[in-house]
């Protein structure tokens, strides 16, 4: 982020409405150069791009939440509101770049004005001038730019249709540096007047309409000091000023003066044919046959998340098997060389074979929203939510909740209704994020037959959609619950805008894999890389001279035996790493898992994957090249540098009674442990700063873990 040091690159705020499409404008206009951070204070995520223009001026922008307007009613909104009152704060712009949805105009409008009065640079985007266009509606922008006294360009964000002329546009208002004196646009009431000066002597604020939305949301704003924010109770309480119902006076005086100039600049046809998406919505959004459509293309998706990556998933472990026999052979037998073939590749490997379905899923749902699709899925639960505590807007962080739940809780900021946000927020660490993929994959590819049901769907594909149907019906369950345990008797409602249905804009479709991807690489790899070394160096060590110890009684045992010397080499590896440190951890508590079917080594997975599930897989890794390495590293063969992680766990046994680990019984229940069980530290971490308390995310961390460990449980005693 540019703070003070950066004050010679200008900011430019790039704000409009949810579904203006501005997002997208963004992408156009900054391209590859963009990364996303957060806001200062809060976890709302925010995309900064750069922008070159033609005269070599750069310039950053930041592509700010949508909202309706400035009087905010859930905590994302809030977020454009406190930086826009606030000069110091890093992300108040030099310029505003507002992007509107030319066939909803009006709509627009409200939080346009209210920006016109900050008296910023400003330029205003008519975006999807090709729906439009297509739809009949004709826009005199000489007309709209003389009206509101800004530059204003008609666009398309999907085709980037003047994109370039719109940043002209922006170049040259950035010039000019004399200060912006536009006429008000909304003329101050009698109250609001006395207000408004009252706390520009106090407060120091230039701006008369800043100084007014600083008077009406005093009680949040962040940026405030306690003493201000009694100064500004004073003054509201001294004129009588009512927030709420001057708040309702200004958006309706706003819309008695801007709509008749909108209707004199936008030629409409007298009534809006029934198109195309009408038509689609009147299938999609059935009462009945929308659901099941929703559904059909739920199971589609896992599917293709199976048949499309066998072979980039076969590519990247051969490879990984390779390089490590590679390495092997051509560094010095030495604990280095142990540290980097059994610890940092075994772990990389055992998480990076899996980004081919992690893409594809992040694909296929990219695809979903660019379309159009997930604001109707949203609609057509919103009354089927209610039932369970919550409402359609919780749709979006459920569905967010299958890539991370970590912004997927986060994006609950756009819920206004405490009680809803909170239910969606506690339940939605239920849905199977991209974390738990790996865990899946390795299981379900493990003990589920790789057969045809009807000659279309995989068993597999199957069962992996049984996994995110269960979080899905535990999260609604436990939202069931949670709404007649809180009890409260809060009202809401849906305002959701539906867009018309698009061809998929492919630049936005593979910006947002790109960057989903590489954030699930950079965090899962620096986890992975830090556990794999840490689990390593606990597998290679113990306390005192136990390992040494372990190797002379295993040697013993195998002389007895009179086993072979592959055998013998097996076997100490095996003693050796049981009487680790990591072997100790997982024997002391194999005595609590063995009602599910585990042994001490999943036991190990189980306790580092609390730093983030997708280490399980990882953490085996390690284990079983730790557990089959032979004294001598050189003496390793090809094929056993190449054995897959399914393969040694397909091999593994009990050491007390011989039998497989890895039965039918013991993957489906593993399976329904991970789709349960709450381990990520992260989410617990933003559940704690959404909700403001500890409590609530205790509270989610022991029912999960509780839940889940009973479901196995049955899981376990069901199919053994």
């Amino acid at each position: 982020m540019h703070g003070d040091g950066d004050s010679h690159i200008l900011k430019i705020a790039l704000i409009g409405n949810p579904n203006s499409g501005k997002s997208t404008v963004f992408n156009q206009m900054t391209g590859l150069r963009q990364r996303t951070g957060n806001f200062p204070g809060v976890t709302v995520e925010v995309k900064e791009g750069s922008l070159l223009f033609p005269n070599g001026q750069e310039a950053v922008l930041y592509d700010f939440p949508g909202t309706y307007s400035l009087y905010p009613t859930s905590s994302d909104e809030k977020v454009v509101a406190s930086v826009l009152c606030n000069p110091s704060d890093p992300f108040f712009p030099d310029a505003i770049l507002y992007v509107a949805d030319v066939t909803k105009l009006e709509k627009h409008l409200l939080l346009f004005t209210q920006l016109l009065d900050l008296h910023l640079p400003m330029a205003l985007a008519l975006n999807m001038s090709d729906s439009a266009a297509a739809l009949g509606i004709k826009v005199n922008v000489q007309k709209l730019a003389e009206t509101f006294g800004v530059p204003v360009v008609s666009i398309s964000g999907r085709t980037g249709h003047n994109t370039m002329r719109l940043i002209l546009e922006i170049e040259k208002m950035v010039k000019l540096d004399s200060p912006i004196h536009r006429k008000p646009f909304y003329t101050f009431s009698e109250a609001e007047k006395q207000v408004t000066e009252a706390v520009r002597h106090n407060l120091s604020i230039d701006n008369p309409y800043r100084a007014l939305l600083t008077a009406h949301h005093a009680s949040w704003l962040p940026f405030l000091k306690n003493a201000e924010k009694d100064t500004l109770a004073a003054i509201n309480d001294t004129k009588k000023f009512q927030s709420l119902r001057a708040q309702v006076d200004e958006t309706l005086d706003r819309y008695d003066h801007f709509t008749p100039l909108a209707q004199a600049a936008v030629n409409a046809p007298p009534a809006f044919p029934n198109t195309i998406t009408d038509r689609i919505d009147a299938v999609l959004t059935h009462r009945w046959g929308g659901p099941i459509f929703f559904l059909l293309i739920m199971l589609l998706v896992f599917q293709a998340i199976f048949d499309w990556s066998t072979y980039p998933m076969d590519w990247i472990e051969n490879s990984f098997a390779a390089l490590g026999a590679f390495i092997t052979e051509k560094m010095p037998p030495t604990w280095y060389t142990e540290l980097l073939t059994d610890g940092v590749l075994a772990g990389l490997g055992g998480i990076l074979v899996f980004i081919p379905q992690i893409a594809l899923l992040f694909f296929l749902i990219s695809i979903l929203e660019e379309i159009g699709y997930m604001s109707r899925v949203v609609f057509m639960f919103d009354k089927t939510m209610r039932r369970f505590g919550m409402n359609g807007r919780s749709m979006i962080s459920l569905i967010s909740g299958t890539a991370c739940a970590v912004p997927a809780i986060m994006s609950s900021r756009t819920i206004g209704n405490w009680q809803e946000r909170l239910i969606t927020i506690l339940v939605t660490p239920f849905i199977s994020c991209s974390a738990r993929i790996p865990v899946y994959l390795v299981l379900i590819g493990l003990a589920v037959p790789a057969v045809k049901i009807a000659g279309i769907f995989s068993l597999q594909s199957l069962v992996f959609g049984a996994m995110y149907l269960l979080g899905v019906l535990t999260a609604f369950l436990a939202g069931w619950a949670m709404k007649r345990w809180l009890n409260r008797r809060e009202h809401s409602f849906l305002a959701i805008e539906l867009p018309v249905y698009r061809m998929p804009h492919w630049k936005n479709v593979l910006l947002n894999v790109r960057e989903n991807v590489w954030a699930f690489i950079t965090g899962a790899g620096k986890i992975i890389l830090y556990v794999s070394v840490a689990l390593w160096a606990l597998s290679r060590f113990g306390p005192g001279n136990s390992i040494e110890q372990a190797e002379t009684t295993a040697r013993l045992e195998a002389a007895q035996k009179g086993t072979d010397s592959t055998a013998t080499e097996d076997l100490v590896q095996q003693r050796k790493l049981e009487a680790s440190w990591a072997g100790q951890a997982g024997k002391w508590m194999e005595p609590a898992i063995r009602p599910l079917g585990y042994d001490w080594k999943i036991g190990i997975g189980l306790l580092t994957s609390f730093a983030a599930r997708e280490v399980f897989t990882g953490t085996l890794a390690v284990l079983y090249h730790m557990g089959d390495q032979e004294a001598d590293i050189n003496a390793r063969t090809e094929t056993q540098a190449k054995a897959t992680l399914r393969e040694k766990m397909k091999g593994e046994k009990h050491s007390d009674n011989g039998r497989p680990v890895y039965t039918l019984a013991t993957a489906l229940s593993l399976l329904v442990f991970y789709a349960l069980a709450m381990q990520c530290f992260s989410t617990l971490a933003v559940v704690k700063r959404e909700t403001g308390s500890w409590k609530w995310a205790a509270l989610q961390f022991f029912v999960m873990s509780i839940l889940a460990y009973l479901a196995a449980w049955a899981v376990y005693t069901a199919f053994s």
